[in-house]
Parts: structure tokens; sequence; C-alpha cells
């Protein structure tokens, strides 16, 4: 069946009309945060940039950003600083003139069994990747909201948003929960024209992976269908999409960018070590 508009139906604002200016990308000073700053750049976006440890990261996609003709604005954000990292992404938003675009980028993972796991990294892992992305999406929303012209929000996930994976049971719980709260989001807020989404990497060469700078297409992953862990800037292309006019009718989605891994299985993914399941 095919659902039109009817004329009472009051639309929004995330629509065409809908021309992006002004972003926001935490944990943009390497990996999918980098790259993403960058392709919202080169979409014509000043962006602005937050770093936790390495600043001369961030400074560094600062200047690529800058390179593409737009501004970039740089400051340190803690995602456990409970309620300081909304006060970063509202000082963001002032010195940028407004809000379109917010990325939730920021988080942490951790590979200790559920026997052998403390509460102290439990909770860090929560705080970071869960609390502190609500802390961050509010206020990115409410900035949204009172500008009146609509927004997107695109959350960085994991596939472990949709599968578990043995060892991480805090970061799975985090996950989990983040992708229930971007949905929630997506039901509350569209009628202000705000589009809430998540992206899902699977491997990603990262330094959050321990790939910083490799070519991923030299790696071998028999367990993914791709044969390869994915580049950033094939997370960012998504987020990007996700960010545009284009995306005007996509919300409450988790985009799986993964090679085909979810098809296989996580475990797989990492731990099968021969390309034997490939034939009947």
């Amino acid at each position: 069946m095919v659902c039109a508009m009817s004329d009472t139906t009051r639309s929004t604002d995330s629509d065409t009309r809908f021309s992006p200016r002004r972003a926001i990308v935490t944990a943009s000073d390497s990996g999918i945060g980098r790259a993403t700053a960058v392709a919202l750049a080169a979409a014509g976006m000043d962006v602005g940039i937050t770093w936790h440890e390495d600043e001369q990261g961030a400074l560094d996609t600062a200047e690529e950003v800058r390179a593409l003709g737009v501004r970039a604005e740089v400051a340190r954000l803690d995602a456990t600083d409970i309620p300081g990292c909304g006060d970063v992404v509202d000082r963001l938003a002032d010195e940028l003139g407004g809000l379109d675009v917010f990325v939730n980028n920021a988080g942490t993972g951790g590979s200790t069994p559920l026997l052998e796991l403390d509460y102290a990294e439990w909770d860090h892992i929560l705080t970071t990747d869960l609390s502190g992305a609500f802390v961050c999406i509010q206020r990115a929303a409410r900035r949204m909201v009172a500008g009146g012209a609509g927004g997107r929000i695109v959350a960085v996930s994991s596939v472990h948003e949709h599968q578990p994976r043995v060892g991480s049971s805090a970061y799975d719980a985090a996950k989990h929960g983040l992708g229930g709260l971007i949905k929630t989001a997506a039901l509350e807020l569209g009628g202000h024209g705000i589009t809430v989404n998540t992206v899902a990497p699977g491997e990603i060469a990262t330094p959050m992976t321990g790939q910083t700078d490799e070519d991923p297409h030299d790696t071998d992953r028999p367990g993914i269908p791709l044969g390869r862990p994915g580049d950033a800037r094939e997370v960012a292309s998504v987020i990007a999409f996700l960010a545009s006019p284009a995306a005007s009718y996509v919300t409450g989605a988790s985009i799986v960018v993964d090679g085909g891994m979810l098809q296989m299985g996580p475990q797989a993914g990492s731990h099968l070590q021969s390309d034997d399941w490939r034939s009947a």
C-alpha cells in the first residue's frame, strides 16, 4: 500500500528544504569521527570537532576541514563528564552559530568476560557509550528544536547493537541501550523535523581496533563476506548521507556497515580462519 500525505497532514522541515550548514562530530580526532568531519565539510558544513586525549589529532582534523573552505571549531569533550559533556555541545553550537547535524561518535569498548568484569569497568563503558551519549544528544536536540529548522542526529553504534559478542557484556548492553534511545528519540523528535538514526559499523580499521593507518584491503578476514575490515571513510559516507537532505524520510533506522559480518554472526567475523564456508 502506498501512503500519501493528505492536505491536512502537517509537514515538517525534514524534507528537501533542509539545508545543513553546521555540524558537530564528537571524537573526531581520528578514525570514523575524523572521516565523518571531513565528509561533512566536503558537503559544505562548518564542523565542531571534539577530542578526549588526542588534541593534535583534533587539530589535524580541523586543518583538513578548513582546507575544504569551511570553518572548524575544536573543543575537548569527555563523555564521562556528566553533564559537562553537554556543555561542550552547547558551546560549540554557539561558536558555529547554530546546529543542524549532530554525530555522536564518542565511545569506548571492553573485552572482559562477565564473570571477571568489575563494576568500575562496567560503569565506565556504560557512562561513556550511553549516559554521555544521552546528555549530548539531548543538548543537540534542544538546540535543533529551538532553531526551528529541523535537523539530523546520527549515533555511531556497532553491530553489537544487534548481536552480542563474547567478552563484551558492558559494551553490548550500552550499544543495545543506545539503539533504544535513538528509536525513542526518532518518535519524539519527528514532529520537529529532526531525523534520528544509528550507523552500526562492524570491524573498521581505526585506532580502536588497533589498525591505525592500516589499509583494510591488505587485511584478510575470512569470516566477513567481503573478506576484509572496513575503511572509516566507508562509514563516514553513510553518516554523510543520513545528514543530508536526501535522507529526509529515514528515521529510527540502524544502518549496518559491516561487510556482511552480521550475516555470519560477529564471532565468525573475527574467528573463522579459512574460506571453507564459501563452498556449499
